[in-house]
């Protein structure tokens, strides 16, 4: 939560975590620093479909490869459980994000207008072929 809130001006809950995990509906690989949680990356796996759903680095340790090596294992978990695409949507501002998907391959492929809460932004929607 304390990375949630660090991150995200609208966060999800500690309640939605909870309920989350419990019911299976999405699985949260993290990054320890030192033995700290630092960073993690949420996603859900349903049928051949894998969908980022938020990941988050504490503002002190970004830059330092960190989304870099939880989106490796996130795809890399993916692929073993044979996934065939991968989706996510992001914040149009949001170009460091934006710049780390499309360097793995991920392509835009629709926008929602106005769909983030906190800022009205568009989300940029992104897909990604694993085959």
């Amino acid at each position: 939560m304390e990375i949630e809130r660090a991150c995200f001006a609208y966060h999800w809950t500690e309640e939605q975590f909870l309920l989350g995990l419990e019911r299976g509906a999405y699985f949260i690989v993290g990054w320890r620093c030192h033995g700290v949680l630092v960073a993690y990356l949420a996603f859900s796996m349903i049928a051949d479909e894998m969908e980022i759903l938020n990941l988050a680095v504490l503002p002190e340790f970004r830059r330092r490869g960190i989304a870099r090596r939880l989106l490796d294992a996130v795809l890399h978990i993916s692929r073993r459980r044979g996934m065939k695409k991968g989706f996510l949507d992001v914040k149009e501002s949001n170009i460091p994000a934006i710049s780390l998907y499309e360097d793995y391959g991920f392509v835009q492929v629709g926008r929602r207008k106005r769909y983030y809460p906190d800022t009205k932004e568009d989300a940029l929607l992104y897909a990604l072929d694993f085959d």
